[in-house]
């Protein structure tokens, strides 16, 4: 993979190029399903090719190649040029300095996701499948899933890193129905469930089958729970939902390329500015997001990123102050400050965009229960189960699975439907309080959209629950 890359890097500065990167990818994927009691779904695939990136008078050009072969990458490299060359540049182009590393990662993996076989990954999702059996329910599903990606990356300035990154994860959901209501039930989270870089090891820890009576059992209970009222109240947030928060109205608003209008697509510029920098106020002085691309077990941990920049945990907002965007080396170039570290390629066969890292809700003290303990009067939220969001990723309404009263600092009477909406700076601004280390999770994420054509990222969030004083939830009359 290495002399492959070396190839298209020659080719393209042969063929006029004044930088070039190539990164060359095998990837194997792994996804099983099972869905009452019968397999879904039963995925087993490998991917392997080379992706060239140019500038040429300053214009980008990329191209890509599925031979893994001399030949495929020369092409490749010379399509770039020839794209760029089309799209007519203006002189170059600015990037922020970057010395040649060179240097490699590896996930630790306790044991790999690959040696378990896919009857035994049946298996595994059949048992906590019938595990979710339960009065009402008439949806179960499970889900494993493993991926592992050998990369290379080359660039004309001496860069020269690899990678071989290792994730696995899983997850279950439940339907309940009765007296014309519909509701859901998810672990360890909605959708897509719970990822982690690591081995098979991480679906053993999330216990599927042991929580799957839990999940059945509240899936059924929602359908005689009351509606959430519409009021403006105290809200906690459990720490799956406050990372969902903190993806949807901080991650995305702060990549950079976003801000400047150079990427639009999946409900996407954003409302920060590029003057926004060191002076706008963001939230309260209780919050604190950074970028950390060093977490362990995080589905965004590198050494170094898709242009070879070495990875470096950033602040982004620091007591309520935005101190800090998601950055390529071209946008960090462009507002002054910075060295990239950002940019990330969905495969060999996508060009390299600005995507979050893992990006975390810094801890606070004590535990949710202590966070509960100073609420009289509001509600607590689980489990995301919607999200909607402008394209400024201003204004928003985001609902959960299940929610609770709060009376008195204990919890109460189970709600269901419950929502809440607000202003992304406003809504941060009443951030009361989060939870401490004790209670600070990491959520994986592996659906998060961008670019086109379209790519998809995979992102942790760390947080732990939050709680946020006068917002409104429920929908009004």
């Amino acid at each position: 993979m290495r002399d492959l890359c070396a190839v298209a890097v020659a080719a393209a500065t042969g063929a006029g190029a004044e930088y070039a990167d190539a990164r060359a990818v095998l990837r194997r994927s792994q996804h099983v399903s099972t869905k009452n009691g019968r397999v879904e779904q039963l995925v087993d695939t490998e991917s392997e090719g080379i992706g060239v990136r140019v500038l040429v008078n300053g214009a980008w050009g990329f191209a890509c190649d599925r031979r893994v072969s001399a030949a495929g990458a020369r092409e490749a490299a010379l399509r770039a040029c020839a794209f760029a060359k089309a799209a007519g540049g203006h002189g170059p182009r600015a990037l922020a300095p970057l010395e040649a590393h060179t240097g490699s990662f590896r996930t630790e993996v306790e044991r790999d996701p690959f040696s378990v076989s896919l009857g035994a990954k049946v298996d595994e999702c059949l048992r906590a499948d019938e595990a979710l059996n339960g009065p009402d329910v008439i949806v179960r599903q499970a889900a494993v899933r493993a991926q592992r990606d050998h990369k290379v990356l080359l660039s004309s300035e001496g860069t020269d890193v690899e990678h071989e990154i290792v994730e696995c994860g899983g997850g279950i959901d439940c339907a309940a129905s009765g007296n014309g209501v519909y509701q859901l039930r998810s672990y360890p989270s909605a959708q897509v469930g719970k990822s982690e870089q690591g081995g098979w090891e991480v679906v053993e820890r999330l216990g599927l089958e042991r929580e799957a009576p839990r999940v059945a059992e509240q899936a059924s209970a929602l359908l005689r729970a009351d509606v959430c009222p519409a009021g403006v109240t105290t809200l906690v947030l459990d720490s799956d939902q406050a990372a969902l928060q903190v993806h949807e109205s901080v991650g995305h608003p702060t990549e950079l390329d976003r801000v400047y209008g150079t990427e639009a697509s999946y409900a996407g510029t954003s409302f920060l500015k590029p003057d926004d920098l060191g002076s706008l106020r963001y939230g309260s002085e209780h919050m604190n997001v950074t970028a950390d691309p060093t977490t362990p077990g995080g589905l965004g941990t590198f050494a170094f990123d898709d242009e070879g920049v070495p990875a470096a945990r950033q602040p982004i907002v620091e007591a309520g102050l935005l101190t800090g965007f998601l950055t390529s080396r071209e946008t960090a170039a462009r507002i002054g400050t910075g060295t990239g570290g950002s940019m990330r390629a969905d495969g060999w066969n996508r060009m390299p965009l600005v995507r979050m890292t893992n990006l975390h809700l810094e801890p606070g003290d004590g535990s949710l229960e202590d966070l509960l303990a100073d609420v009289d009067d509001g509600i607590y939220m689980e489990t995301n189960k919607s999200w909607s969001i402008d394209d400024k990723r201003l204004n928003f309404q985001f609902g959960t699975q299940i929610a609770w009263e709060i009376n008195g600092g204990k919890l109460g009477r189970m709600l269901r439907d419950a929502t809440y909406t607000g202003i992304t700076p406003e809504f941060w601004s009443k951030l009361d309080a989060v939870a401490g280390r004790d209670a600070w999770s990491m959520q994986g994420i592996t659906n998060c959209g961008k670019g086109q054509p379209g790519q998809g990222a995979h992102v942790s969030h760390g947080a732990a629950p939050a709680r946020f004083r006068d917002i409104q939830v429920g929908v009004k009359a």
